[in-house]
């Protein structure tokens, strides 16, 4: 499996240390449950994007702090792209921003979620399942990091799971292309840096209750297999 990892943004210089950028941790969760993928990387927030949609099997794509309704000439390109990844019938799984991605390039809407940030572990209810949800399971717990929010999805989409704050926290376009609106590629403690370098943005008492939450196990494996399975469709 040939997988192109859509860098939409880079972790901070002095985060670094925690778990590499992106373009290692997302090799390092998958390699756990696909170890023969083969990782190409395409810093698309930079203008490198791959010269052509068939170079890949499955396209990743990241999260962001940019929003994807962003004037921003990569993000308009990334739209185009999607696009085409969508038309040639290729494997997609966008990531939190990758997510929303996938919503704005089809036809669907982000904006800022009315419950404001979502921060730590969410427990998402799985609503529809679908043959590569396996093993299914109803109930489970990822990362989150995010102030946008998905608020309409593409016309014949199909939602799969939520939250209570994020009513469109997973859902699918056709047989070929899956949003999560979570991160299960964060380890904790970057989760956990991201949220005391941003108490200001998303408040005290939202940072204190995500830090708290890190407690409680997370699925981050569970989703990597179930992105494992829909690629391999």
């Amino acid at each position: 499996m040939q997988v192109g990892l859509l860098e939409c943004d880079h972790v901070r210089e002095d985060l670094l240390h925690i778990a590499g950028d992106y373009r290692q941790m997302f090799p390092a969760l998958f390699m756990q449950v696909a170890p023969d993928w083969e990782f190409t990387f395409y810093d698309v927030c930079n203008g490198n994007f791959p010269k052509s949609v068939a170079e890949c099997d499955l396209y990743i794509c990241t999260g962001s702090k940019f929003s994807v309704y962003d004037e921003e000439d990569w993000i308009f390109r990334l739209k185009d792209f999607v696009k085409e990844i969508n038309r040639s019938g290729r494997k997609y799984a966008g990531i939190c921003f990758g997510h929303q991605m996938l919503a704005e390039a089809l036809g669907g809407k982000v904006e800022k979620g009315s419950p404001g940030w979502c921060v730590g572990v969410h427990e998402f209810s799985l609503i529809r399942s679908a043959e590569w949800i396996d093993p299914q399971k109803n109930h489970f717990n990822l990362l989150m990091m995010c102030q946008d929010q998905v608020v309409r999805m593409p016309e014949g989409s199909v939602l799969l799971a939520q939250t209570p704050d994020c009513p469109v926290g997973m859902f699918q376009v056709g047989g070929n292309m899956i949003g999560i609106q979570a991160h299960p590629e964060f380890p904790k403690r970057y989760n956990q840096a991201l949220m005391e370098l941003r108490v200001e943005r998303v408040g005290e008492e939202k940072v204190n209750s995500g830090i708290a939450s890190l407690a409680l196990p997370t699925d981050e494996l569970l989703i990597a297999g179930w992105i494992k399975n829909f690629a391999a469709l």
